[in-house]
């Protein structure tokens, strides 16, 4: 049987280090350097927004501030949201399918999430392709990348998370996507324990993903921890991009930062 590592790696305190480890494993796939990997983790309050997406038009900037919730961006499309502790993540990176890569992201490796959620009490379906409604609102969100040779897909599960806070950062959706056929559920969204009426704990949703994702892939999951190759490149990534208000707040692309990749690229044994 295949094996599926798992990582509870997390820097709840920092989410700039947090998305940058997301893109440093990603990479690390994608080179062969480590197996099939789901990593399971948490940021404090902060809003992480689409890579396509500039943060002022999805966010209440002067609010956020105010409240001192910090915005990040991460490397995968899809749009902006909001996470605290109260807000469990899941990330997975498996190597690249030979099938249509969109399908086999949103329509097979989503289903690690709708399991996990069965086994939390929730009957889950997929709207919008890429989120997940469980009695006609949204409780996850889901993002996929297929690049550096590997396909990552990354989420959210809304679980007891401050939606107050929520809904005061993110800006309302502009009336031009509401047009264009997306589901209502998009904008309607809800914690777990709400919905099932009961607390759920953080240990209990990680348990649930992992045995998901060992349903969905046939595997058997073992605990890890993260390589020292996967840390250094994260810290590369955090002190050449993430931290910087150009990636953030200003949306400069990958090619922007050509002398990060060059020393990301040493690091995985790459040629640029």
């Amino acid at each position: 049987m295949q094996e599926l590592r798992v990582l509870l790696y997390e820097t709840p305190g920092d989410p700039y280090m947090n998305l940058a480890f997301e893109e440093a494993f990603a990479r690390a796939r994608g080179a062969g350097l480590v197996p099939d990997t789901l990593r399971i983790w948490r940021n404090d309050r902060a809003v992480v927004v689409g890579y396509f997406q500039l943060a002022s038009e999805e966010v209440d900037l002067s609010e956020a501030a105010r409240l001192g919730v910090p915005v990040v961006r991460r490397f995968t499309g899809g749009g902006a949201v909001y996470h605290d502790l109260g807000n469990v993540n899941y990330a997975l990176a498996v190597g690249a399918p030979s099938s249509d890569p969109i399908d086999y992201a949103y329509g097979r490796l989503l289903r690690g999430a709708l399991a996990a959620l069965r086994r939390l009490g929730a009957e889950a379906e997929v709207e919008n392709v890429n989120d997940i409604a469980v009695r006609g609102r949204k409780v996850s969100g889901a993002a996929a990348t297929f690049r550096w040779g590997s396909c990552f897909i990354h989420g959210t599960l809304l679980v007891d998370a401050d939606l107050g806070v929520l809904s005061r950062v993110l800006k309302p959706p502009p009336e031009k996507l509401r047009s264009k056929g997306v589901s209502e559920v998009k904008y309607r969204v809800a914690n777990l324990s709400e919905i099932l009426g009961r607390r759920i704990s953080c240990r209990e949703v990680v348990e649930a993903l992992v045995e998901g994702f060992e349903e969905l892939l046939g595997a058997r999951a073992y605990l890890d921890v993260p390589t020292r190759m996967e840390l250094e490149v994260a810290r590369l990534l955090y002190r050449g991009k993430y931290s910087r208000p150009e990636w953030n707040l200003e949306r400069f692309p990958h090619h922007a930062f050509a002398s990060l990749e060059e020393q990301v690229a040493s690091v995985l044994g790459q040629r640029t």
